[in-house]
Order: C-alpha cells, then sequence, then structure tokens
C-alpha cells in the first residue's frame, strides 16, 4: 500500500480517532460514527492541567452519547528540566495514540487537523530554518509503523467546523492553555491570524509546493542512491561527482535509514572527507567512518564477550548474543567437515592470528588478510572461530580459513558471518534450534 494512501472504510470497520475533547475532535468523532464504522474515541490525558480528570469523564461521556467505544491512557513522567512542554505532550501522545490504536486491532487514526493548523505548521518551521521536508507540513495521509494517521480535514477552514458543530449542537472543552502565550502557536493565532487574516490559504499552498518538492528530491535520492550505495557502503568518490546539492540530498537520504542526523553534520562530512583517508564523526546513536572512500555507519560496540563454545554442526542461522551477529551455516562447497564444527571456541582477535583466503594463496597475518578483503578496522574484532586443537576456522567479515576446508566429496558445511544490520533482510532463513 502506498505511503500516503488511507484505507477504505467499509461497514464495521475499526477507525480510531484522537478525541482530546475540543471542538475539532468532538466534531470529528461526530461524523465518524455517522459513517457506519465501528469508532474508538481515543483520549491522552497529560496530566498538566488541573482539570485533566474531568476532561477524562467529560469524553467518556460524549463518546457514549455518539455510539463510539472510549480508551484511555494517562502520560507518565514529565518534560525534563528545559525540556519544550509541547514537544514532550506531543512525543507523548503519539505513542499513546498509536500503542492504543494497535491494541484495539486498528490500522487507521483519524485527527482533526485542519487548515490552519496546516498554516502553522509551516510558519513555525519556517521561522525555526527547516528544509523542505519540514515546510511540508503534515501530510493528508502517512504510514508509519503499521497504523495510517490520517487528517481527513487538513484543507478545510475552521470555521466551517465550527459551523458544523454548532449546527448539531454539539459541546465540547475550553482548553485554557490555548490562551498560553508561551507556546508559539498560540502567539500566533493571538497576533499573527488577526493581523494577516488571507495568509492562511497562502501559507497552506506554499506547505503544498514544499510537498510537491520533498517528494521530488526523495525520488532523486533513490534514483542516486541505487547507483552509490552496495550493501551497507556509501561511495564517497562518486558522490562527488555530483552536484552540492545533489550530493547533500543523497547524503541525507542515506543517513536517514541510520541516524536522526542534524544538517550541520551533513555539511561537515561533505567538506571534511578527503579522498583515501580514514575517518570518523560521531553521529546519534553511533559514529559514520570513511574508509577507502566508502562511508559506512556504526553503532557502538560494547566490550566483546568472553571466549565461549558454539556448536555449527548443523544448517540454519545461529544467533550470537554480544557479538552482533549471527553464523548462517549452509550445506555447499567449500566448505567444513560437520563433526570439526561440533565443538569450537569463539573468542575476539588476540593479535598474532594467520589467515589463508584459499588453498593457492598465501598464508597472511589476519592484519593483512583483512587490509587485503577492505575490511573496516571497526569490524575487525571477531568473532574468530577455532577448533579443538586450536586451528582458525572462520572469521567474522573474511570468512572461512582454507586450510580448515574439508576433503574432496567429503560432507561438507560453509559458513557465513551476518551483522545483526543484515539479518531482517534474509527472509526465509531458517534459525538453528541450537
Amino acid at each position: 500500500m502506498a505511503a500516503t494512501a488511507t484505507p477504505r472504510i467499509a461497514e464495521n470497520d475499526l477507525v480510531a480517532v484522537a478525541f482530546s475533547g475540543g471542538l475539532d475532535s468532538t466534531a470529528l468523532l461526530h461524523t465518524a460514527t455517522r459513517s457506519g464504522a465501528r469508532v474508538l474515541a481515543l483520549h491522552v490525558h497529560h496530566s498538566l492541567q488541573p482539570q485533566a480528570d474531568h476532561w477524562v469523564a467529560h469524553c467518556e461521556q460524549v463518546a457514549r452519547d455518539f455510539g463510539a467505544a472510549f480508551a484511555c491512557m494517562r502520560l507518565s513522567g514529565a518534560p525534563a528540566v528545559g525540556d519544550s512542554i509541547e514537544a514532550w505532550a506531543r512525543d507523548g501522545r503519539h505513542r499513546a495514540l498509536h500503542d492504543m490504536t494497535v491494541e484495539a486491532g486498528g490500522d487507521l487514526l483519524l485527527l482533526a487537523h485542519h487548515r490552519q493548523d496546516q498554516a502553522e505548521t509551516f510558519l513555525l518551521q519556517a521561522m525555526r530554518g527547516a528544509g523542505l521536508a519540514g515546510l511540508a507540513g503534515m501530510p493528508r495521509a502517512q504510514w508509519r509503523d503499521g497504523l495510517c494517521w490520517a487528517r481527513p480535514w487538513l484543507d478545510q477552514p475552521r470555521a466551517l467546523i465550527h459551523a458544523y458543530a454548532a449546527h448539531h449542537g454539539l459541546r465540547w472543552i475550553e482548553d485554557p492553555s490555548n490562551d498560553d502565550g508561551r507556546f508559539a502557536r498560540n502567539r500566533l493565532r493571538q497576533a499573527v491570524w488577526p493581523a494577516f487574516p488571507a495568509a492562511e490559504a497562502g501559507l497552506v499552498q506554499a506547505a503544498r509546493w514544499a510537498q510537491q518538492a520533498n517528494a521530488l528530491v526523495a525520488e532523486i535520492a533513490t534514483e542516486d542512491l541505487a547507483r552509490l550505495v552496495r550493501a551497507d557502503r556509501l561511495d564517497l568518490a562518486a558522490l562527488a561527482q555530483l552536484s552540492p546539492a545533489r550530493a547533500s540530498n543523497a547524503l541525507r537520504a542515506w543517513l536517514a535509514t541510520h541516524t536522526d542526523a542534524p544538517a550541520s553534520l551533513v555539511e561537515r562530512l561533505l567538506a571534511e572527507w578527503q579522498p583515501g583517508a580514514t575517518q570518523a564523526w560521531p553521529a546519534p546513536g553511533g559514529a559514520l567512518h570513511a574508509y577507502r572512500d566508502g562511508l559506512f555507519w556504526a553503532t557502538p560496540t560494547a566490550q566483546p564477550p568472553a571466549p565461549g563454545t558454539v556448536d555449527l554442526s548443523r544448517p540454519g542461522l545461529h544467533p550470537q548474543p554480544g557479538w552482533g551477529g549471527a553464523w548462517l551455516v549452509q550445506a555447499g562447497e567449500p566448505g567444513i567437515a560437520p563433526l570439526r564444527l561440533a565443538r569450537l571456541t569463539q573468542r575476539a582477535r588476540a593479535g598474532a592470528e594467520q589467515f589463508q583466503r584459499a588453498p593457492d594463496s598465501a598464508l597472511r597475518s589476519l592484519k593483512k588478510a583483512c587490509q587485503e578483503a577492505g575490511l573496516p578496522p571497526w569490524r575487525r574484532g571477531g568473532p574468530l572461530l577455532f577448533d579443538t586443537a586450536e586451528q582458525l576456522i572462520a572469521v567474522s567479515g573474511l570468512g572461512m580459513d582454507a586450510r580448515a576446508f574439508a576433503e574432496k566429496d567429503e560432507p561438507a558445511l560453509s559458513l557465513r558471518w551476518l551483522d545483526d544490520s543484515a539479518l531482517p533482510q534474509r527472509e526465509g532463513v531458517r534459525e538453528s534450534a541450537a
């Protein structure tokens, strides 16, 4: 299903509605209950207002009057010192709405955002110096974590919603925090819209243009990354051949698959990268490494586990907790005799190991073998496998040592290491019961 496609609502389908009890969500809940669908009103108790308990009771009664089911979740904790109350409440509300909808078995959540909300979002993002993604504002529909967040009234003026509520005699909550001038949106409503009443439509149109432009740059990034990315490596030399704007766009798109990178990191990386150099940049949740003109993402590495034994004598996927990956064992040649794999010692690199890539290749120090294979320095720590005679069997990232290969016509199993990041991409691989 397309990322912006809203599920069709059939009779008896479950539709969740984010229901604060205010004018907009009350009108939306009312219209949803007249659609023939099974409607679930979802209320989030933020614990920020003394009237919050009263609002829960009000919302439950209104939902019952409309014929909707009702669920409520109370947020725990509080904003940290210096954190934005708005951001804390928004993040917690989104988590709660997602969890309640999924728990009820639904995949569609309706939100009552309207045209003025979209105009405010565009203006606030512009004042923060946002790029196209921020200026695009709120999408009409967006799938996130198996749930469609839909805003059916995004093009409707608030006056029309108010007229609908008045016509049907609806009653709603007036949140006193909406008049609090500490919050940016409230200051816009108090100062900007009265002074520029016609600005709303123009700002919403600007958000639509930003949405189109953002979709276009996403398409260009997808095309560029198809040429620039191989496995987990971004080709920095090829990236540098693009125009500055296009290179920045492609890099941001690639980084977004790994981390929430600030714009300053994108700018630094493009300016500081040196062809042929080994470099690193810290990033939220990990680090970026430039090696042999490729860019790699690496999560923080923990202390390697203590040496231990492992049985790899059966085909399958053998996860190795603490090592960040799994051994994939399959029948095939070249390979190693199954009996030899029944009791292996698994440990980190010590520094004096030697490795033979193929039967006709020279024996190399492990460091030299890693360099020849182009294995980045941060991936050379192991695990390594040794048999009961302390002969090297396999090295993560390099593969099997040729000295351990089974004789011709002898049963053999091949070993290959898979990092955790690669495991979800391998559908249908059976996990070993070992």
